[in-house]
């Protein structure tokens, strides 16, 4: 099946209902616009898909009983109607947006809330979830009916004109534009169909001939899960397969957007998807029926996955006053979904991957595969022993990573950044074992014909075949591609490494210095720098008072009780005071002076090599990058990870010489001289 869509249609038509948009300004403000806009768009096309079936109904019945009255054959038509094997959803009223246009304006509200009500409960619950009855209610407040039920009365939105896929891009596009109007931050980003594509392909799903289930924890509209079972369909190659595909695969879903679940809910009862569970709530939290806010309704012992893809929202913040930190802490701890660790509380991409992995089948019972995109933080966002490195050793020391894809920018709607195919496997094959692939694919890519958004770039099936050969063929022995590396897992950890040093002097000397000590001059502060330097230190401390001034020297060795020393000090120049120059003065210190080894703290990073011994090479790092006496370094208790694709296919390109530089900027400052001649003789 091609990708390939008709973007000047589907452009012209998101152009033609972003002017009802449009004729909103002033009576609604700019946030409200979708409220209004989508769920009339979604009826229509349920309208759309009941009016065709009430014609076919009509023409079907008229054939098999030609003597009954049109009432009769009415009444027939409405109770196969009403019946769900029938027909998917139904209306008990006659009422379309046409006829109610046609009607008596004054009635617009009352007809129109009658035709809500009429729809069977599986639309009542999409009507719900757009909370559009409330909406009604400010649209006649302020006087839109009329003209919104003018527009969208006889709009083509039909199957039968408007395929899935070509929906899915008018919602997306759509989405887009109510979020840039409404200032809203760029955190969802609707996923290209050929992106999808691509994820399938690279999961190996099967035409299955067993119970095969599909899951996304941030499903959306549900493009991904639609675009996953037709792209098996479309792989199908005759009946048997293609109701075997009908048949076994599951799709799940969960959606945390009240309006993106419903129109989900539309797209599905549209196609008669019999075998989807999706759900509205928040799948990184807890599920409790008391709770106001749904949490993950896929979370028991049972819901375990073959298959599992996402492109969760980046950077969305989940903790602070804005998150829900409180409850997604419930899954924190050992043996629970986020036992390895909890990502910075503006950045929850890694609790959805944690969630992925927790639905996951062990290796025992074949395993799962997952495929999500990420931007570029959680690659390498964390130092050692943070949130984000836990995580990702956790996934790289269970041997999780299978590969990351390194996709072009410019391929997102809502943003132009550079994203990152991951893909897991929990039972990887064995050819893949302690190995991870990365994949630089960031030069496949055409130019769009016409931009949508930030989407300028797209996947062709050529570039989606080059992708899938490059994947596929990785880990065979003796491969080789400047486009693909294969790594250790342990080749993306690191120790980071304290480390003191002694810096040289201008004699290229361990250095020794007299410095102003300016810190509190008591025990606890000395103590730590006889901790810290771990040799005979000394301070000089003068003081004065209405007398005049005086000092005295502290003198501290490793094994000294500091505070013993200090007293030992300030009463051995007591004593060798007169009284008078003791009763009744105050003497505080005007200057203190530190005399110490000039030693530098810092912090190395240093790779991690498996087999050998860290006492021996971790020495040998700091002595060759350092090149200074090493007083003492101390490892972290656990090795950090972070992968960077972008170094690993670095290439590095030799600057222009300097004479070719320079004949280029005379040549240019010739130009101008030209330039400004011409404008000085008036040409």
């Amino acid at each position: 099946m091609s990708i390939a869509l008709n973007k000047p249609k589907l452009d012209n038509l998101a152009n033609e209902i972003w002017k009802s948009a449009e004729r909103l300004r002033g009576k609604f403000k700019a946030y409200e616009y979708q409220n209004v806009i989508l769920p009339l768009i979604v009826l229509r096309r349920l309208e759309c898909v009941l009016v065709q079936w009430r014609k076919a109904t009509t023409e079907q019945l008229y054939k098999t009983y030609p003597a009954k009255s049109d009432d009769e054959l009415a009444a027939l038509s409405k109770g196969l109607e009403k019946n769900p094997k029938k027909s998917s959803f139904s209306n008990d009223t006659a009422w379309t947006l046409e006829a109610i246009y046609h009607e008596n304006p004054t009635l617009y509200e009352t007809h129109f809330r009658e035709y809500l009500n009429g729809f069977s409960a599986n639309v009542q619950a999409i009507i719900d979830h757009f909370n559009y009855r409330a909406v009604v209610g400010q649209i006649v407040k302020n006087n839109r009916l009329g003209p919104l039920l003018s527009q969208y009365k006889d709009l083509a939105l039909g199957p039968d004109v408007l395929s899935n896929l070509e929906m899915g891009y008018v919602y997306e596009e759509l989405l887009r534009r109510f979020s840039e109007q409404s200032g809203e931050e760029a955190g969802e980003h609707f996923t290209p169909r050929e992106v999808i594509r691509l994820m399938v392909e690279l999961l190996e799903i099967p035409i299955p001939d067993r119970s095969l289930s599909i899951y996304d924890p941030a499903c959306g509209t549900g493009g991904m899960l639609s675009v996953a079972k037709e792209h098996l369909l479309d792989r199908a190659q005759n009946d048997d397969e293609r109701t075997r595909v009908e048949n076994n695969v599951s799709t799940f879903g969960q959606e945390l957007q009240p309006g993106n679940f419903a129109i989900c809910l539309a797209d599905l009862l549209i196609k008669k998807e019999t075998q989807s569970q999706v759900y509205l709530g928040n799948s990184l939290i807890p599920h409790s029926p008391t709770s106001p806010e749904p949490g993950d309704q896929l979370a028991g012992p049972d819901h375990r996955f073959d298959f599992m893809l996402s492109n969760p929202p980046f950077g969305v913040t989940w903790g602070g006053k804005d998150g829900y930190e409180t409850e997604a802490r419930k899954y924190q701890g050992e043996g629970k979904r986020y036992e390895a660790g909890m990502p910075r509380v503006t950045d929850g991409a890694l609790l959805f991957l944690q969630t992925m992995l927790a639905k996951a089948k062990p290796a025992a019972q074949g395993g799962s595969r997952i495929a999500i995109i990420f931007n570029g933080s959680p690659l390498s966002n964390g130092d050692c022993g943070s949130g984000e490195s836990e995580i990702r050793r956790w996934i790289l020391e269970r041997d999780w990573l299978d590969a990351i894809v390194m996709l072009p920018d410019q391929l997102f709607y809502n943003t132009g950044i550079f994203t990152y195919i991951w893909l897991l496997n929990t039972a990887k094959p064995t050819a893949h074992n302690g190995r991870v692939a990365l994949i630089d694919a960031r030069r496949q890519f055409e130019k769009e014909p016409k931009a949508f958004g930030n989407k300028r770039n797209r996947i062709t099936d050529a570039h989606r075949a080059w992708i899938e050969d490059k994947y596929r063929r990785a880990f065979d022995p003796g491969f080789a591609d400047p486009q693909v590396k294969v790594f250790a897992t342990t080749d993306f950890a690191y120790h980071k490494v304290s480390v003191v040093f002694h810096q040289f002097d201008e004699h290229d000397k361990p250095a020794v210095v007299t410095e102003a000590y300016t810190k509190d001059l008591t025990a606890a502060n000395l103590r730590k720098e006889l901790e810290f330097y771990n040799c005979p230190l000394k301070l000089f401390v003068e003081l004065k008072s209405g007398l005049g001034e005086l000092a005295y020297q502290i003198e501290l060795k490793p094994g000294d009780l500091v505070a013993a020393v200090m007293k030992a000090a300030a009463t051995k120049l007591r004593e060798s005071l007169e009284p008078g120059m003791v009763e009744g003065f105050t003497w505080t210190a005007s200057k203190v002076t530190f005399t110490h080894p000039l030693y530098v703290a810092d912090d190395e990073y240093i790779p991690f090599q498996a087999g050998k011994d860290k006492n021996q090479y971790i020495p040998e790092f700091l002595a060759r990058e350092i090149g200074k006496p090493i007083v003492r370094w101390e490892d972290s208790p656990q090795l950090g990870y972070e992968i960077l694709p972008n170094k690993e296919f670095y290439v590095y390109q030799e600057p222009e010489p300097a004479d070719a530089l320079l004949k280029k900027f005379w040549e240019l400052e010739k130009q101008a001289e030209e330039l400004l001649k011409k404008l000085g003789d008036g040409e």
